[in-house]
This record gives C-alpha cells, structure tokens and sequence, in this order.
C-alpha cells in the first residue's frame, strides 16, 4: 500500500495546488503540505526557539494554508508556503510583545536597581579600560583603538597606520592580552 501511495505522490506541486482549488480536498493538501513541513518547522524553531511552540506553529500554519491557499493565485509553492510561515511567526511574535504584562510593582523597582547597579558596574569597567589603554605602548594603544573603538579591519589599520598586516595583528593580540593584565590587577585593587 505503501508503494501505491509513492506512485500517486509524483505530482507536482503546481499539480497539487490546482487539484486543491479545484475540488477543495484536504487529502490533497496534506500531501502537498507533508513535502514541505519540515521546512515550516524549520522556520517557526528559528523565530520562537521553542519546539513545542514551533510544532503548534506547524499545525495552525497548515490551517491558515486551507483557507488561503484556495484565496491567492500560487505559482512557487514552496516560496509561498515559506513566505506564509514566517509571516505567520512575525505576527505571532509581534502579537506577544504588545500583549500587556502585569508585573509587581516591587519587583519592577528591584529590576530598576539591579539594572543601574549594572550600569554603574560597566561605566566602572570602562574607566579602568580607558586607563589601561592610556598604558599601553603607542602601537598598541592605537591598533586597539582603532580595531575595537572605531571597527576598522586589519587592512584598514595597516593602511592607515602604514604597517604590515601581520604586525598589526600582533600589536592587536599583545594590546588585548596587557589590557586584560592592566584590567584584572585595577579589579584586584579595587576589591
């Protein structure tokens, strides 16, 4: 029986859309679907990261596909039925975050404080940074500064600081590991 079913599933896609708008057979739409569930399922565990979430995405994917499969003129299926999904995450991620959220008041204002104590934390981090930079030898210093402060690529800096590509990478590695050195001693002080 198995077999008799492979031989009936040779249409194609096209073939099989045209038969479901026709008569309106959901047989024939949970083959054409079948092909492509992994797909769907593939795309709703990118956007939800849940795979229960995604695996109810699937089936309520595949009820929006009933109605709107015989609405809309199709010709690449699959790019539809893709387009379909992800539209369908979207709008359910979208849908989540604009549903209001009843949160304690106390546990908004701990969230608060936590939230500037770490802000406090980084801006302390970032001074001693600033000072550990200051510390480093000049080719260092500015192939780190340039690398990590204003994003250049290796290239970049060797053209602009006319050096070797690889002279740059090792003022970059050396500058990383005495800034890190600089950085753990003025926490140990610190603490």
């Amino acid at each position: 029986m198995a077999f008799l079913k492979n031989i009936l599933s040779v249409e194609s896609d096209a073939e099989l859309v045209d038969k479901y708008r026709s008569f309106g057979n959901l047989e024939v739409l949970g083959e054409l679907y079948q092909r492509y569930m992994e797909l769907v399922y593939g795309v709703c565990l990118k956007y939800f990261k849940d795979p229960e979430e995604a695996q109810d995405a699937v089936i309520n994917i595949f009820e929006e596909l009933v109605t709107k499969l015989r609405k809309y003129e199709v010709k690449q299926f699959k790019s539809w039925l893709y387009q379909l999904a992800r539209n369908y995450c979207l709008m359910k991620l979208r849908s989540k975050k604009s549903q209001p959220v009843n949160v304690d008041v106390d546990v908004m204002h701990l969230e608060q404080k936590v939230h500037l104590e770490s802000i406090n934390e980084k801006e302390g981090q970032l001074i001693i940074m600033e000072s550990c930079i200051e510390k480093l030898p000049v080719d260092q210093k500015q192939a780190i500064r340039l690398f990590y402060l204003d994003e250049k690529c290796y290239k970049e800096i060797a053209e602009i600081t006319e050096t070797e590509i690889s002279k740059v990478r090792s003022f970059i590695q050396n500058g990383r590991r005495n800034l890190k050195i600089c950085m753990e001693k003025q926490a140990l002080q610190k603490a």
